[in-house]
């Protein structure tokens, strides 16, 4: 037998297992194919047979709001005409020309339909205002906080002023601010992670729901074990522990925000809360809901300590994922201190 590399056949059950894979590919393809071909004859059929595409159907049969903005973003980016597949990223002032070649490209008649312009026109000012939001936000996430910039340090000694207003700031690096909950003497090296984007949310919570800021705040320094007594406990309703590091969790909760934001869950509560144009008072907003509402999860998740913090911050981030399913599923529509609650619309 001739010396050399041994040769191992290639067992026959791997030459099998690939086979069945390969057919599930090519079937799933060839269905998706199949799918797609009858869709757009059906929507061919309907148009000839009801005399409206698919635009009108969605517009006359989804009330205002994310289930109906949702339908109509999807379908401009599944179509076939380069128009309508570009009118999702339009220039905010360019929208209404964008309906305009629209409804001249559907030959849809303006005066026999004036609702249909209206309808489109919210739905397309809500997608681009969408687009460009997430653009701002990340444009806020990836400045970095500048000690020597002057509106940097304006805005950090405004946020200690709203939540120590009785407590004077003894010097720009203090110790001070581990009382609103800050990891060190320098808050500037915890906003690494979200840039100025954290110190903006932090300072409209403390500005616009200064209540329920300073609450949470409050709440958060209460450790397991407290010095007051019994019924002093049960009266403020401390029943649980606190114990958390109130700038550092905002900071995260800023993370959750934005991770929903550009995955583009937050569009179900957007598209219901912005008549038109989602801006970022309205992440700002829904950053204070996540903060309030975290802050009681955290009371009934009742960890032991810090150390469970990413955990509880998981369950939290899925529980939101869940309720923003919903298409019909909003924070309050109108921003009230120290009242928000996810409802139906």
């Amino acid at each position: 037998m001739p010396m050399g590399r041994r040769v191992y056949p290639v067992s026959s059950n791997s030459q099998h297992n690939q086979q069945p894979d390969s057919n599930r590919v090519l079937t799933q393809l060839l269905v998706l194919l199949y799918c797609k071909c009858l869709w757009r004859g059906l929507k061919f059929v309907i148009r000839k047979v009801t005399g409206r595409c698919e635009l009108q159907w969605i517009c006359y049969n989804n009330k205002p709001g994310a289930r109906r903005t949702l339908k109509i973003e999807s379908s401009l980016k599944c179509s076939k005409h380069e128009l309508l597949q570009s009118a999702i990223s339009v220039h905010p002032d360019s929208v209404e020309k964008t309906i305009d070649d629209i409804m001249s490209l559907k030959k849809i008649n303006l005066d026999t339909n004036p609702q249909l312009g209206i309808s489109l026109q919210a739905c397309l000012l809500q997608i681009v205002g969408y687009r460009n939001l997430v653009v701002e936000v990340e444009k806020l996430r990836r400045e970095p906080y500048d000690c020597e910039n002057p509106a940097h340090e304006e805005m950090l000694v405004k946020l200690w002023k709203e939540l120590r207003p009785d407590s004077p700031l003894s010097g720009r690096i203090s110790k001070q601010w581990c009382e609103i909950g800050f990891q060190g003497n320098d808050p500037k090296t915890d906003f690494r992670g979200m840039g100025l984007l954290g110190l903006h949310n932090l300072l409209y919570f403390a500005e616009h729901d200064k209540a329920t800021a300073l609450q949470v705040l409050h709440d958060s320094l209460q450790p397991k074990h407290s010095k007051m007594s019994e019924a002093e406990w049960d009266k403020k309703k401390f029943d649980k522990a606190i114990g958390y590091s109130f700038a550092i969790v905002g900071i995260n909760i800023t993370d959750l925000a934005y991770s929903l934001l550009v995955s583009g869950a937050l569009k179900t509560h957007l598209y219901n809360v912005a008549p038109e144009m989602p801006s970022l008072v309205h992440f700002q907003q829904t950053f204070c809901y996540l903060m309030q509402e975290f802050h009681r999860f955290w009371i009934e998740e009742d960890p032991c300590d810090i150390m469970e913090f990413n955990r509880v911050r998981t369950k939290f981030h899925k529980r939101i994922l869940k309720q923003l399913k919903n298409p019909d599923m909003a924070l309050c529509p109108h921003f009230t201190a120290s009242d928000l609650h996810l409802v139906n619309l």
